[in-house]
């Protein structure tokens, strides 16, 4: 293939990438002002879902983990398929968000609990950095995919700690908002 081809693929990829991003981005936060209409009667399995988010989320932190380790042991296929299944985990995980948080009241963390300013202060970096790690992992997924070693080298080395970091605050947010879900 030849450079110019190969640098409109890229190009296409990226405004994919950038658009999937907004898109969800705008989902979510439509979400969180509860503007959508909701069924009369909230599903049973509905308060599950933040449980099985924490789940999922565990297992991608320790698949990331797994991932770098396979990684610096050149093993490129085990590296690959542990990826892959972070990804869809996540990809799980965010049709999991969006149902909970379509389906459910919203939940407060009260204002007389004393680690609240830590609560919204994990919170917050974990939802700002959620919205900037997205475009970066469908990216390195892409150069990865296309053995662009060098380029996807370079968005993993911000894309990876993002995406930990997302993946081990998502379970202790959980933790923390948890005793006060409506149940």
């Amino acid at each position: 293939m030849n450079t110019t081809t190969q640098e409109n693929k890229d190009k296409i990829f990226f405004r994919i990438a950038m658009g999937l991003s907004v898109v969800v981005f705008i989902a979510v936060v439509i979400l969180n002002r509860k503007v959508l209409p909701t069924p009369a009667v909230m599903p049973s399995w509905t308060f599950i879902l933040p449980l099985i988010n924490a789940i999922i989320n565990g297992t991608c932190s320790l698949l990331l983990v797994l991932s770098l380790y396979f990684i610096k042991k050149k093993d490129i296929q085990s590296h690959k398929v542990i990826n892959l299944a972070a990804f869809i985990l996540s990809s799980l995980f965010l049709i999991s968000y969006v149902l909970f948080h379509w389906l459910a009241p919203e939940t407060h963390f009260p204002e007389t609990a004393a680690y609240r300013p830590l609560y919204f202060g994990i919170l917050i970096s974990h939802i700002v950095l959620a919205a900037i790690v997205l475009p970066l992992v469908l990216i390195s997924f892409y150069r990865g995919i296309q053995m662009q070693v060098v380029l996807h080298k370079k968005i993993v080395r911000f894309a990876y700690p993002i995406w930990l970091y997302v993946t081990i605050t998502g379970v202790i947010v959980y933790f923390m908002i948890s005793p006060y879900y409506p149940i």
